[in-house]
C-alpha cells in the first residue's frame, strides 16, 4: 500500500472490485533491480501486467520487453518500444505469429524443440535465437514444472542445428519458477547453463547470452529475501562459472516490477458459517479465482488482506469468491484469520496484487465483469 494508492482509495472510493496501481512504484522497483544487477539487461515480462501506463513508463526508463504473444509484441510497440528491444520469449508460437513479429522488426526468439526451431528458420530467418533448458524449481511458490525447456543434450544439438539452419544461436535461457524464494535455485541453474556453454563453444557454437528468466519474489504474507541477496548470489555464480568472460546477461522480471505496486479493493458480499457452532466463518468477496486471483490455485500465492477493523479480535476464516463454482475458494487450509467485526458491505484491500490479476481475470464468468483498473 503506497501513500498514493491509500489516498486514491480514500478520496475516490472507486467501485469494487478494482485494481489501483501506483506507476511510480513500478519505476522504483525497476531502479532497485538495476542497482542489484547492474550488468543485466532487464526485459520486463509483459504478461505480469500489460497495461499501457506500465509499458510506457518502462519504455521511458530504457527497459526491454519479454513478450509471450504477438498481441504483447504489438502492445510494446504501441507503447513506444523499439522492436530490437523485444524478445518473443514463448517457446510455443504459431508460425503466423512468428512471421508477424519478424515483419514488425523483432529479431530475438526463444525455442525449446526442433519443431519450433524450424518454424523460426522459415519465418524469422537470420534471427537471434536462444534455447530454454530445463532446471529445478525447488523454492518456487508458483512452479513452472516441465511445460517449457529441454534437457541439456537436446539443447546442445538444437543450438548446433540452429546455426545450420541459418539462425544465430545467440544464447540459453532458464526459469527457476515464479515467486522463487531461494537464491540457490539461480546458482544451480547458472552452473547447469555454464556446462552447456562450454560444450557448445567446444562444438564451435559461439553463444554470447544467458537469460536468467524471472521469478524474483515480492512479499505477500511471509518475508522473502531482498533483491540485493538475489543479485549477489547471481553475480557470484556468474563470476564463478564464467570468470572474466561474462556473456550478455538478460533477466525477465514481471512480478517483482509490478507486484507490490498494485492493490485490489474488494467488497465483502457475505459472512456466514456452515453450522451454529462452527468456529470458521466463510467470508465471500466480490472477486475470486475467476475474477483474477487465479494464483490462489492450491493456495500457492498467499495474499495479505487489510480490513477496516484491523487490530480488533480475530477468528479463523475461509475466504472465497462470489461465483457459483465451488473451486472459487481462495483459502481454506492456510490458517487465515480476519477480525470478528468483518461484515457484509465492508471494503477489503488485497495487497501486492499488481501482477497477473488483471490478465487472469475471466471474461464475465457468471456474468461478473472483469475488475476495473486505475493507474495513478
Amino acid at each position: 500500500m503506497t501513500p498514493k494508492i491509500d489516498q486514491f482509495l480514500r478520496s475516490e472510493a472507486p467501485a469494487t472490485p478494482c485494481l489501483v496501481l501506483d506507476v511510480d512504484r513500478v519505476e522504483e522497483n525497476f531502479r532497485r533491480l538495476q542497482v542489484a544487477m547492474p550488468l543485466a539487461r532487464i526485459y520486463y515480462a509483459v504478461k505480469a501486467n500489460p497495461a499501457e501506463p506500465v509499458l510506457s513508463r518502462l519504455v521511458g526508463l530504457g527497459s526491454s520487453f519479454d513478450a509471450a504473444s504477438f498481441e504483447e509484441v504489438e502492445a510494446c510497440l504501441a507503447a513506444g518500444a523499439a522492436p530490437e528491444h523485444i524478445s518473443y520469449g514463448n517457446t510455443i508460437k504459431k508460425e503466423a505469429a512468428i512471421k508477424a513479429a519478424f515483419d514488425r522488426g523483432v529479431r530475438m526468439f526463444a525455442f525449446d524443440s526442433e519443431g519450433e526451431l524450424r518454424k523460426l528458420a522459415r519465418s524469422a530467418p537470420g534471427s537471434r535465437v536462444y534455447c530454454r533448458i530445463l532446471v529445478g524449481n525447488d523454492g518456487a511458490e508458483w512452479p513452472l514444472s516441465r511445460k517449457f525447456g529441454c534437457e541439456l543434450d537436446m539443447a546442445r544439438d538444437l543450438m548446433i542445428l540452429a546455426a545450420e539452419l541459418g539462425l544465430d544461436p545467440f544464447g540459453l535461457s532458464f526459469h527457476v519458477g515464479s515467486q522463487q524464494i531461494k537464491t540457490t535455485a539461480y546458482e544451480a541453474a547458472i552452473a547447469k547453463a555454464a556446462m552447456l556453454f562450454t560444450d557448445l563453444r567446444d562444438a564451435g557454437v559461439q553463444v554470447r547470452m544467458i537469460n536468467l528468466g524471472g521469478g524474483y519474489p515480492v512479499r505477500y504474507r511471509s518475508e522473502v529475501p531482498e533483491i540485493d541477496a538475489f543479485g549477489a548470489a547471481i553475480m557470484g555464480a556468474m563470476t564463478e562459472h564464467f570468470g572474466n568472460a561474462l556473456p550478455d546477461i538478460v533477466i525477465e522480471p514481471g512480478r517483482f516490477i509490478v507486484g507490490d505496486a498494485g492493490v485490489v479493493s474488494a467488497e465483502v458480499v457475505l459472512v456466514s458459517r456452515k453450522g451454529e457452532d462452527d468456529p470458521v466463518r466463510w467470508v465471500y468477496l466480490d472477486i475470486g479465482r475467476f475474477g483474477g486471483l487465479a494464483e490462489t490455485e492450491g493456495e500457492a500465492i498467499k495474499y495479505t488482506f487489510r480490513t477496516p477493523h484491523d487490530g480488533s479480535e480475530e477468528g479463523p476464516v475461509t475466504i472465497a469468491g462470489p461465483t457459483c463454482d465451488s473451486t472459487d475458494t481462495l483459502y481454506e487450509k492456510s490458517n487465515y484469520r480476519l477480525p470478528l467485526q468483518v461484515e457484509s458491505g465492508d471494503r477489503i484491500e488485497i495487497m501486492s496484487t499488481g501482477a497477473y490479476v488483471t490478465t487472469y481475470a475471466s471474461q464475465r464468468f457468471n456474468g461478473f465483469a472483469p475488475l476495473a483498473e486505475h493507474y495513478i
